[in-house]
Formats: C-alpha cells, sequence, structure tokens
C-alpha cells in the first residue's frame, strides 16, 4: 500500500470508545509521519519498499521526514543536494518542509544547484568563481537583492538571465525508432511507447510515475539481449519493435561509482596514464634507470612504496573502533619509490602530474610536439569538455559524486570516437551539476548525435528537458496514480497539455 493511501487509511479509522482512549496517542504520530512523507513527495512509496532500491534524493528526504517527525529545535540541519530526483512539481513541497523546520526554531543549510530552492533562500553563500584551482573562493554572501550587484558570479548570471541555456533554434527529425510493445512493470499500465533514434529523447513526469521502470528495467536489459549481450531480469512487456538492428550497442549510464579501490581513478578509467608512464619512461633520466611504463605504476611492484603497496596510506587496525590510515612514513604519500620520483618532465614527478587538475595537466602536455604527448592530451580533453577540468588525475573514484561518475563515464565514451551507431542511456545525469556545467554537458550529448548516436535521458531539469528533440512524459502522478503516458512529442506541444505537471513548470523555460 502506497504512503498516501496509508495516510487516508488512519485519517478515516472508525475506532470504538475504548480502542480510540487505548490508540489515540499512536494514532497521532502514525499520521504525524505519514503527512512528512508525503510533504517531501514520497507519497507514492509503498510499505514493502527496500531501502537498498530508493535513490539517494528518496533516502535524504525519508531522514528529513525523520527529523520533522523528532520535532528538534534548536538543531543545525545540513542537506547535501536535497532535490536529487526530484521533479520540479515536488521542489514547491521540499521547500515548505526546510520552511518549516526553520520556523520551529532550527538552522537549515542546503548545498543546492536546484533554481527554485536558491530563489527560496534566506542567505546565499556563493563560492567560485569556477571549479577547482579555478575556485575556492566566497564569490558572494547575501541575499538576493544584493546578489544582483555582483556581476562575476555564474550564479547571478544565470538567474538573472545574463547568461542562459538557449533554446535549440531547431528540433532535430526522426524516422527510425525503438518501440516497446505492453510494458507493465510495476505501476506501468500496459503502455505501448515508441523511442525515437539519432536524436535526444527526455523521459520525464513526477518522482514514481514509472520512468525508472519503463527505460530502466524493460527497454535497457530487453535491447542489451537483442543485441547479444547480458542483462538484468527484464521487466515484463510484450515485445521490442522497431529499428534496433541500426544500433550496434547499448551504453547505460548510471551513477553507480567508477570504481571502488582506491587505486582507480579518472586518468586510469580514461587510459590517459597508459600514455604518461609510457612518456615518463622514454625521458633520458628513466632510460639511463632502465624504467619501463610499468615502473611509473602504483598498481605493481618494482616503481611503487614497497611500505605502502603503492596506496599513501597504512593502515592500523583497531581492535574495537574503525580502522586507521596514517600517512606512509616511507614515501611521505607519495606511492613511489625516491628514485622514481627523481625522474622529471618539465620539473614535475609522477607524483606531481597526478596531482594536477585535468585543465592544467592539458596546459602542460598541450605546449608538448610528441605523438605520446598529444595522445595524453586528446584524452584528457573530453573529461574538460563534460565540465570535469577541475578534477585531479589521481583523484580516488571513490570520492567523486554520481554525477562526476556519470560524467567520467561520458567522457571515456567520447574519448572512443566510435562510430558505430550506440544508444546511449542516462540516468538523471544533471545531479549536482550547475547551470554553466549543465551547459557544457549539453554540448557533450550534441556532439555525440553528430556522430550518428542516439541519446535517452530520464531526466527532471527543466533546462535539459526544453532542450529535448522529443519527450515522452508519464504520469499524471506517483505510484498508482501514476505509469500512464501523459505526451509524446516536442517541448513547445507539452506545454499545452495542462495535466502534466512537467508542461506547466516549462512554460516559463520556453518563453
Amino acid at each position: 500500500m502506497p504512503v498516501s493511501d496509508l495516510k487516508t487509511f488512519f485519517a478515516e479509522i472508525k475506532l470504538n470508545e475504548h480502542d480510540f482512549e487505548v490508540g489515540k496517542r499512536i494514532l497521532i504520530e502514525i499520521t504525524s509521519r505519514l503527512n512528512f512523507l508525503c510533504d517531501v513527495g514520497l507519497g507514492y512509496l509503498t510499505l514493502n519498499r527496500l531501502s537498498s532500491t530508493l535513490s539517494g534524493g528518496e533516502s535524504q528526504r525519508i531522514n528529513l521526514a525523520t527529523s520533522l517527525g523528532s520535532s528538534l529545535v534548536g538543531s543545525l540541519y545540513i542537506l547535501d543536494e536535497p532535490s536529487i530526483g526530484l521533479h520540479s512539481r515536488d521542489s514547491a513541497r521540499l521547500i515548505k518542509v526546510l520552511r518549516q523546520l526553520q520556523k520551529i526554531g532550527n538552522t537549515v543549510l542546503v548545498v543546492e544547484h536546484d533554481e527554485e530552492i536558491i530563489r527560496a533562500a534566506d542567505e546565499i553563500i556563493d563560492i567560485g568563481p569556477y571549479a577547482g584551482v579555478h575556485g575556492g573562493e566566497v564569490v558572494f554572501q547575501g541575499n538576493h537583492t544584493e546578489l544582483e550587484t555582483k556581476p562575476e558570479s555564474l550564479t547571478t548570471k544565470y538567474l538573472t538571465g545574463v547568461e542562459k541555456i538557449e533554446i535549440p533554434k531547431q528540433r532535430r527529425k526522426w524516422t527510425n525508432f525503438i518501440q516497446v510493445l505492453g510494458a507493465r512493470e510495476n505501476n506501468l499500465e500496459n503502455l505501448t511507447v515508441k523511442f525515437p533514434l539519432n536524436i535526444l529523447t527526455v523521459v520525464t513526469g513526477v518522482s514514481g510515475s514509472g520512468k525508472s521502470s519503463l527505460v530502466s528495467k524493460i527497454l535497457t536489459p530487453a535491447l542489451t539481449k537483442l543485441l547479444g549481450g547480458y542483462g538484468e531480469r527484464t521487466g515484463h512487456h510484450d515485445a521490442i519493435l522497431g529499428d534496433y538492428k541500426q544500433i550496434t550497442a547499448l551504453e547505460f549510464i548510471d551513477q553507480n561509482p567508477i570504481g571502488k579501490s582506491s587505486r582507480s581513478n579518472p586518468v586510469t578509467y580514461l587510459k590517459a596514464y597508459d600514455e604518461i608512464r609510457k612518456l615518463y619512461s622514454e625521458l633520458q633520466s628513466a632510460k639511463m634507470q632502465g624504467l619501463k611504463p610499468s615502473h611509473f605504476s602504483f598498481n605493481v611492484d618494482g616503481g611503487r612504496c614497497d611500505e605502502c603497496q603503492g596506496e599513501g596510506t597504512i593502515k592500523v587496525e583497531m581492535q574495537f573502533l574503525a580502522d586507521v590510515f596514517l600517512i606512509c612514513e616511507s614515501c611521505n604519500g607519495k606511492r613511489f619509490k625516491e628514485d622514481i620520483l627523481d625522474v622529471r618532465y618539465k620539473e614535475k614527478n609522477i607524483d606531481d602530474i597526478l596531482n594536477l587538475t585535468v585543465n592544467q595537466a592539458i596546459e602542460l602536455f598541450s605546449q608538448g610536439k610528441s605523438s605520446t604527448e598529444k595522445k595524453i592530451t586528446k584524452r584528457l580533453k573530453p573529461l574538460q569538455d563534460v565540465g570535469l577540468g577541475y578534477i585531479k588525475l589521481g583523484q580516488s573514484s571513490s570520492t567523486l559524486s554520481g554525477g562526476e561518475s556519470q560524467r567520467v563515464k561520458l567522457a571515456s565514451f567520447l574519448a572512443l570516437e566510435k562510430d558505430s551507431p550506440t544508444l546511449f542511456v542516462f540516468d538523471e545525469p544533471t545531479t549536482g551539476l550547475h547551470f554553466h556545467d549543465i551547459k557544457k554537458l549539453l554540448d557533450s550529448f550534441n556532439a555525440l548525435i553528430s556522430r550518428g548516436h542516439s541519446i535517452i535521458i530520464i531526466e527532471h531539469n527543466l533546462e535539459i528537458i526544453k532542450s529535448a528533440d522529443w519527450i515522452i512524459d508519464l504520469g499524471p502522478e506517483g505510484g498508482d496514480k501514476g505509469g500512464k503516458i501523459i505526451f509524446e512529442g516536442v517541448p513547445e506541444d507539452l506545454v499545452k497539455v495542462k495535466e502534466s505537471y512537467t508542461g506547466q513548470a516549462l512554460k516559463e523555460k520556453l518563453k
């Protein structure tokens, strides 16, 4: 039973006088907690839903509802991107809940990129002006009136319309498509849907409307199997028809980490580290010592520190406490032996290179003229193109956010320059992205489509929705009140559909 139905059940429950007196306090507590869950936009969740199936945003909002239920006062609440996976329809509800916390005597601090939440804030602290080494400064602190007087703030430029993500001058036309017949997974009501090829398609709708069930549970695994691959259990449907033979591969790019090991990092994921190690082994000082590319790897014996095995830290196991990690005294956290660190390229050893940001590394290697230096620059460039120029080459993959991991995967595909038609499926790629980063992300999507690929995106962000060539809008609500197709077509027609929450929210963006 969904939370919204359970709320109605307890509101209408009829008890005799004795049972009412016994259960009065319990009913108040139950009703209060169910109200909080509905207030944060989670009324569509069923009681038997496993916690492991919840998105980051849903988990965060459940914690928020729990905090409301505890009625604490004088507390500081810090929320990191609570709007993740939240439709613009529900943003107002979330803001209302945050206001409730503030009004009963708490302080609420939100790390957020969502425009509505930024506009609802009493005080704004804008960090920048850019990312990585070009950021880290407080560009602005104050209210909205003062914000407009700070032209150096990127946030200000987008809020005031000085900078904006332009509406495409024309929508791409399509003829080829993949069709799903009789989709019945979870709350989907026997849907038949066409997914166009060679364009940018966005699947949208309120939280719980059936987007993931349709795309992630049915289309993606079913198509993967038809293309000769292996996938998860496919959701209930009748058939996959259409022109799926015109694509050679399907890539589902979610927000799972690109690697759980501390040794995994963006530069190894894009194979750029292979070329960097090769470059160092070709230096005169390396040749004199007989060093090979493998000596500049922290994953194999030879050049890595013997004490920490290339980790840079030593784990000290505590019997009754969490393990403690100390910087390796032998290499001082640099992972390599002294003779390896003595080899320098433009006054930088291999550790210095791993501590450069992508932008700094591109600037450094682009000055070189050798084929190896050109290959390194070429492999790093896609990371810059997707807005990740601020991350360090050797940054552990486990420290990347879901949105960053997703963009590293996107960059790896851009680097491959595959010509064979591929269908890319993205799940909420704008998570954790500023307006400026979304603009770069759209450029990357357009680059993929120009090469003959197709893109399907599950998304709530209005900037992405307004930039789509084709929209599939599910709803009208979440849970058992969703699972229907509200609209299929171009954004200009979606705004005419009164029962579409997405369409009504999109009106302002298409002006």
